[in-house]
This record gives C-alpha cells, structure tokens and sequence, in this order.
C-alpha cells in the first residue's frame, strides 16, 4: 500500500492502537514502512525489499483505492481479478447502487 502522509498517519495510529494479539501484525505493517520520494518526473524507486515482499517482478499496476493506492505486480493483479469476478459479488454489493 502506498499512502499520502496525512492518510499514513491516520493508519498508522490505527495500527499502533490495535491489542497486543496482533502485535506480530503491528510489526509487520509499521515495522517495515518506508518513506519514499518522487524523482523529477514524479517516479517513486520501491526498494528491493519491498518489490521482494510484494512479489513485483516487473510490470505493475496502481490502482487508486481512495485514500491510499495498491501496487501490485501485474501478473498476480490480472489472475486474482479474474478469480475475483468468477465468483459471486460480495453480499454488500446487493443493494449498491452504481
């Protein structure tokens, strides 16, 4: 996930005020957050470790989640979506009107 500072640290508080039974979570979520910049030509560098835990090989998709975005590496996108749309819409999306 990628987040806007003012919607990381709304997260990240949310996070941090979660129980003790998900501290291994807690650990994993802020304990391997990074800052990052955008180069000249608005280009974020994901470190090598991060690419690595997300299983970014080489082509990527962003996708705009609201208040924050998902990089996915597009291969694994493409085969989830499809899984995702064979099955039933989620009962919340019943009485969604679009």
């Amino acid at each position: 996930m990628i987040f806007p500072r003012t919607e990381w640290e709304k997260f990240r508080e949310r996070i941090a005020a979660l129980p003790m039974s998900a501290q291994w979570w807690k650990r994993i979520f802020l304990g391997n957050a990074m800052d990052v910049e955008m180069d000249g030509t608005g280009r974020v560098l994901i470190s090598p470790e991060l690419r690595t835990a997300a299983g970014i090989s080489k082509d990527t998709m962003l996708l705009g989640m609201g208040n924050h975005f998902e990089l996915w590496d597009k291969a694994t996108y493409e085969a989830q979506e499809a899984q995702a749309m064979q099955g039933e819409m989620p009962d919340v999306f019943k009485e969604f009107s679009f």
